[in-house]
């Protein structure tokens, strides 16, 4: 049998005051705001209702749920009436049991009767509520005329809309404007005429952004998903966590035997609480995708086919060829890349393998080419590598700077939290090259969108910086108290120099100067300011001094350590904090450790029983030099596609294709399988146990949904490499795992298993000193201490514009699509993009003679690829965007291989391009695309 979600009818307050009152004869205390039907509900009564949820404001106009009071006349509707001290209520008499059952005989005389073959029977609130209040028959007749003359909208790929069961208790319309914030329905009508209405469109056709936020509100079958039309209602509930971006939602994985029905999030859910995206709630298809690989392969050379073979096969003959790398070219000739995909537990065993067993600290992650300078610029700052908040923080947030973040897009279900506390009043600043969707949608509007050219972050928050320091605005008793005084007073000689006032910094990123100064006082005195920054700061030759400047910025404002405040990094994928957390970096054990510390390697040899190096290993563009070079040979790639995520495809390709031994372990064979020897089929987040941990340090537990397709979750296939290796590690379950973690990680100490079952989930630092972890960081004292301001100095770029490349390129993503799309590519997503596009600016586009949907060759000095165009406004004359969710457009084959100073994070978003129209693909392309006809043959073949 289906169990529902708990659902309390209107949302729960939270307040120190309490009121007491009377509900059937039973007194019930509850927090002041709470509505008489919350009231009732949690002392176990379940008034009736049909457009009432906890999701979104009360409404009161289905009349189900009315009561009586003592000493009020009518019947006021329990949603909307708040509980007052003293307040007598009855739920139940037999006059309020007339009236609603009155009120249902209106609404099914209106409704097919169906209920037996309806998808939602068994799972319809308007069938639960006929049977509550005994509804048995119906005085008015039936008349569905009204709604059937619509046929039923199947136009978006996932769910339904059935007009002729829509009761118009706008539910739908509530959740679109209150929970989403995207306000695509409305009602259309009135009084009998009155429908829900996409905007007088279809679904797919209007500005819906597929979130299901309706879908979950409907109290019938009008919205449904397209699975349970199909499938059936679900029988089984398996609380997991999305493995999409870093905001980490928690899902209730419904299920009928071993196939999902449905991911619906779940409102208990710390991160979202019940709310999601596209792609979490309905893009899990590709974990049943026909291109899903299952059975282990192997091949000696990269032209010849793939052989399938048994897992020991496949596990032996890789341990066999790293034994061989490593006996002919030495003890460093081999590592491994970890994946911020999958779980803390998987990642930690990578590492773990690789510092242990193959006896190096060649070891990397795709999180260090995207947030890596997040870990170093904090670090030096507040002495800790990750964000400061937790996301409900947002919500007493009174201003919010976004830069190089596009929320909606990247991570859509907090951005929908921030559209809401920006519809309460709070203040916003976009600092983005890009006019993203935040600087003005419905009932949002940015104060100012500062569109600063590519390369100029650094630029910006000095010119921000120099208008607080010299105009009096710092938070001098906060600086004080909190921070170096020295290096305070250092920076702000340094920000005060005339070279960083906003109008000589002008020069630099095309911002108005008064424009920058009017948001710096906004930022330093418009109350609580949280700033929130994504991959558009970091993937720069200079992200980590600009990390710096943004702290910098919240210290000297005292906007540290509170609730609506913080530096707060938004990441991309759903375990990049994990993974560096867990120690995927060359020089860093689990916890930020630096490898050469004696007393930490210490500990880890105790417990792991080998001798650890104590020199940092290999990143990954220096394991590529080193393979061109003959000097690194040997590669376990777990869950990343290098191939195409990397800069410069063609030198990381050329590094792969040196190599005598790659073993890749994934889903799906990715372009990084294209160079391997050995394929080890990898394990969806739906067929394993274990913990991710998001953006704000939240862990959360994956839970187990169906049996693995290809019979190991990806941490029993490290196991099984490892004795092969002949370091055999031996863990029964992955919170055994985590048990070693927290054993060797002091801010994972109090963290289990059994923890998180019990909470929930849990942000680290979680110790002695924060046994039930952390939400908000640097509340009393930095961790470092004292807060360290640090000099920023602006330093341009080395990739510059010129006659033949004037134009500047910078990257993102786009809603529909995830990554390097292996994922979302295999689901109906790609309806919504099914190709990279390029965004170019009217003037820019009329100067090169190009026009809407164009193809155009985009070049670089690395290389050059094709894509059609898009003209937007959206962009600034000068600068171009695009996404690189495609592996056939090849985005990164023209970025360069610049990075960042500190960290060698690529310098993705700075690219030096020209425009032209073309009437052909590239010839990557081109050789790409045969490449791929080529393959397929033979799988299919094969």
């Amino acid at each position: 049998m289906f169990i529902r979600e708990l659902d309390t009818g209107t949302p729960i307050r939270v307040s120190e005051k309490t009121v007491t009152l009377t509900i059937d004869g039973v007194s019930v205390a509850v927090p002041e705001g709470t509505s008489v039907m919350a009231a009732a509900m949690q002392m176990g009564t379940k008034i009736p209702k049909l457009c009432a949820t906890d999701m979104v404001e009360p409404f009161g106009s289905c009349r189900m749920c009315l009561v009586e009071i003592d000493g009020r006349k009518g019947t006021p509707a329990s949603c909307t009436t708040p509980a007052e001290n003293g307040m007598v209520v009855h739920t139940q008499s037999e006059r309020i049991q007339k009236l609603r059952k009155g009120v249902m005989e209106l609404y099914i005389s209106d409704h097919p009767l169906d209920c037996l073959t309806c998808s939602a029977n068994g799972d319809c609130e308007l069938q639960d509520m006929a049977g509550a209040v005994g509804l048995r028959d119906v005085r008015y007749g039936y008349d569905n005329a009204k709604h059937k003359q619509g046929p039923k909208d199947e136009s978006n790929p996932y769910f339904t809309f059935d007009s002729s069961k829509c009761i118009v208790c706008s539910l739908c319309v509530r959740a679109c404007e209150e929970v989403q914030g995207t306000f695509a329905l409305t009602i259309e009508g009135r009084g009998f005429g009155s429908k829900v209405s996409p905007g007088g469109l279809d679904f797919l056709s209007s500005e819906c952004v597929s979130c299901g936020a309706c879908v979950q509100a409907c109290p019938t079958a009008t919205l449904n998903e397209k699975s349970v039309i199909e499938m059936g209602t679900p029988a089984k509930v398996t609380v997991t966590t999305c493995a999409y971006c870093g905001v980490g939602c928690s899902f209730r994985a419904e299920t009928i035997a071993d196939k999902v029905v449905r991911m619906v999030p779940d409102k208990a859910g710390k991160a979202n609480e019940g709310h999601s995206c596209v792609k979490g709630r309905f893009a899990f298809g590709y974990a049943t995708h026909k291109d899903r690989m299952t059975k282990p392969m192997i091949r000696a050379k990269i032209t010849d086919p793939w052989r399938e073979v048994s897992w020991d096969e496949a596990i032996n003959y890789a341990a066999s060829e790293f034994k061989r790398i490593q006996a002919k070219y030495g003890r460093d000739a081999i590592g491994g890349i970890t994946s911020s995909r999958c779980t803390n537990e998987e990642t930690f065993l990578v590492q773990k393998l690789i510092r242990a067993g193959f006896g190096n600290n060649n070891v990397d992650t795709c999180a260090r080419v995207c947030h890596s300078p997040t870990g170093y610029g904090l670090s030096q700052t507040f002495g800790t590598s990750a964000g400061t908040q937790d996301f409900k923080s947002v919500d007493k947030a009174d201003v919010m700077l976004v830069i190089g973040a596009n929320p909606t897009d990247g991570h859509p279900v907090f951005a929908s939290r921030m559209k809401k506390r920006l519809r309460e009043g709070a203040k916003l600043i976009v600092a983005d090259p890009r006019r993203i969707d935040l600087v003005k949608s419905p009932h949002v509007e940015a104060s100012y969108h500062l569109p600063l050219k590519p390369g100029t972050n650094v630029a910006l928050v000095n010119a921000l910086a120099h208008v607080i320091v010299t105009e009096g605005l710092v938070q001098e008793d906060y600086v004080r108290e909190r921070c170096d005084l020295a290096a305070f007073e250092s920076w702000a000689r340094f920000v005060a120099q005339d070279i960083n006032a906003p109008e000589a910094m002008e020069t630099y990123t095309g911002v108005p100067a008064a424009d920058v100064r009017a948001a710096a006082r906004l930022y330093a005195t418009g109350g609580n300011a949280a700033i929130f920054y994504g991959l558009g700061v970091t993937e720069h030759s200079q992200g980590s001094t600009m990390v710096m400047g943004l702290a910098n910025l919240a210290m000297a404002t005292g906007n540290i350590g509170h609730d609506g405040v913080g530096v707060n990094p938004l990441r991309g994928q759903n375990n990049v904090q994990g993974s560096c957390d867990m120690g995927s970096f060359p020089h860093e054990f689990s916890g930020y450790r630096h490898v050469s510390d004696d007393a930490t390697r210490d500990m880890f040899e105790a417990l792991w029983g080998v001798k650890l190096s104590a020199e940092p290993g290999l990143r990954i563009p220096n394991m590529i030099d080193e393979a061109m070079a003959g000097r690194f040979l040997g590669l376990y790639v777990q869950g990343e596609d290098i191939a195409q995520s990397d800069p410069n495809t063609k030198h990381i390709t050329g590094g792969l294709a040196a190599m005598e031994c790659v073993v890749v372990q994934d889903l799906f064979l990715n372009e990084t399988a294209k160079y391997a020897h050995v394929f080890l089929p990898g394990s969806s987040f739906l067929e394993k146990d274990g913990t991710f941990t998001n953006a704000e340090r939240r862990i959360s537990r994956v839970r187990k949904v169906i049996e693995p397709l290809a019979d190991y979750a990806d941490w029993e296939v490290t196991l099984k490499l490892a004795e092969a290796w002949g370091y055999p590690m031996h863990y029964a379950h992955p919170s055994e795992i985590m048990d070693e973690i927290a054993a060797l990680t002091p801010t994972f100490k109090g963290v289990s298993f059994a923890k998180i079952d019990e909470m929930g989930s849990v942000q680290w630092p979680c110790n002695d000193a924060a046994p039930q972890g952390t939400p908000i960081m640097h509340v009393d004292h930095f961790v470092r201490g004292k807060g360290k301001f640090m000099i920023t100095e602006f330093v341009a770029t080395d990739e510059k514009v010129g006659p033949r490349f004037p134009l500047l390129l910078t990257t993102g993503r786009i809603l529909s699509q995830y990554n390097v799309g292996a994922q979302t590519r295999r689901t109906s997503n790609n309806v919504w993009h099914n190709e990279d596009v390029l965004e170019i600016h009217p003037f820019d586009a009329e100067q090169r003679g190009i026009n809407d949907g164009d193809l155009v060759a985009l070049i670089s000095r690395q290389g050059d690829i094709s894509l059609r165009a898009q003209i937007s406004e959206r962009m600034q004359p000068g600068v171009v965007y695009t996404t690189f969710h495609h592996a056939r457009t090849g985005a990164n084959v023209i970025t360069t291989d610049y990075s960042d100073w500190a960290t060698n994070c690529p310098e993705y978003k700075v690219t030096a391009v020209e425009v032209r129209r073309t009437n052909h693909l590239s010839g990557w392309q081109e050789e790409d695309r045969e490449t791929e006809v080529t393959r397929r043959r033979i799988l299919a073949a094969e």
